[in-house]
């Protein structure tokens, strides 16, 4: 990308003290470019007071302006001589982990395919007792229909690995849990061991995606919620992201990028999403900035979150009214359509991009914007006012 330039328009102004005013000093700099160097320190010395243009010239060159100029190429055809049509997402050359697939229903699953589609090379992690049918379903061409890319070809998942991201290292596995024979045949899945492996078997990553959500007593109010229930929907929700970057991030590439799902929840009242969830976004939340700070001055790696609205997985149906938020976004957001994976996806692979090479510890919703509502409009109370109806969707 060319970047071009008039002369005389490109000015660095340091902050000398000056006796003049702004609009005196602005009148004299807006004639740098079509006057001579000493026509102009003249007017500046006359209009604004100073003394000496030798010691302002001095005190401008004491301390040189210095800039990185840092280039962002979004995408390198098969050869570099080629014109690109406009500026496309890039990922080709990039390992993702993505944990937390178990079907192809959910966001992790078009986090994945809109990867895959800019490029990227998929590595999933999956819980543990859904390993088995998941895989069945993948080997028997369940998902085919699914893992169709826009270019028609299918998605390549390069491997899948057992991962149940409560628990760290193989010393935090309860006993009940390893004679569980949901777990039975199953090893190394663990945070830590997942990373070991997926080091011994790829070396390095770029991406990684985390997917993850469990809150057993999600359906219960807050006041009711049991202590287990709240600290399992943290470690479960929240937790298990840090852990995953504290395991991983050895692991990526200067300039990587990871990305956490987040939710409305964690700053508003969603009534109905209890168990300690919404305490648990918001941890995920907060954690993602300080993350970004940690993760970036220790590994040079971008840390993000996207906050999403309501989709008709089989996770958010867990919830037991996921309908009816998606109906109410249709009815209050901005944008009144419902909301795809796709779109969710497609923001994940920009985050992931060089063309975010500067967006770190950001909350990016990707809702229809109902996230920017104050107030539900579809309220009886609101019936006389004339408000905008999307007739087309």
């Amino acid at each position: 990308m060319a970047a071009t330039a008039t002369a005389g328009t490109h000015i660095a102004v340091p902050k000398p003290c000056l006796s003049a005013s702004r609009k005196t000093f602005k009148s004299n700099v807006a004639n740098f470019g079509s006057e001579t160097k000493s026509d102009c320190w003249a007017k500046l010395r006359s209009s604004s007071n100073i003394s000496s243009t030798w010691s302002f010239c001095q005190k401008l060159n004491s301390h040189p302006l210095k800039y990185q100029r840092t280039i962002t190429k979004a995408m390198s055809a098969q050869s570099d001589k080629e014109t690109l049509p406009g500026l496309p997402i890039d990922l080709r050359g990039k390992r993702a982990f993505i944990a937390g697939v178990a079907d192809d229903n959910g966001y992790g699953w078009a986090i994945a395919k809109s990867l895959a589609a800019a490029g990227a090379e998929i590595l999933l992690g999956t819980w543990v007792p859904a390993l088995n049918i998941f895989e069945t379903s993948l080997r028997r061409g369940k998902f085919d229909e699914s893992r169709v890319l826009p270019d028609g070809s299918l998605m390549e998942i390069k491997k899948v690995y057992p991962l149940d991201a409560v628990y760290d290292t193989p010393e935090d596995v309860p006993e009940d849990v390893k004679a569980n024979k949901r777990y039975a045949g199953s090893s190394n899945w663990t945070v830590k061991e997942v990373a070991e492996s997926v080091k011994q078997d790829f070396g390095t990553i770029d991406i990684l995606v985390h997917s993850l959500a469990n809150g057993p007593e999600v359906t219960k109010p807050l006041l009711e919620t049991s202590r287990y229930g709240y600290l399992a929907a943290v470690s479960a929700s929240s937790y298990s992201f840090i852990s995953l970057l504290k395991y991983f991030a050895p692991l990526m590439n200067p300039g990587g990028a990871t990305i956490s799902l987040t939710y409305i929840a964690s700053e508003s009242i969603i009534p109905g999403y209890g168990g300690g969830m919404s305490s648990a976004k918001a941890a995920l939340e907060s954690d993602t900035r300080v993350l970004a700070f940690e993760a970036g001055r220790k590994h040079r790696i971008r840390v993000n979150t996207i906050s999403a609205g309501p989709l008709r997985s089989r996770a958010a149906k867990a919830i037991g009214f996921i309908d009816m938020m998606i109906d109410y976004s249709l009815e209050n957001a901005p944008l009144q359509k419902e909301l795809s994976a796709e779109e969710v996806g497609n923001a994940a692979a920009f985050l992931a991009s060089p063309l975010a090479s500067a967006i770190t510890g950001a909350v990016v919703y990707v809702d229809n914007g109902l996230n920017a509502m104050g107030v539900g409009v579809d309220s009886p109370v609101f019936r006389d006012l004339d408000i905008p109806k999307d007739n087309k969707s």
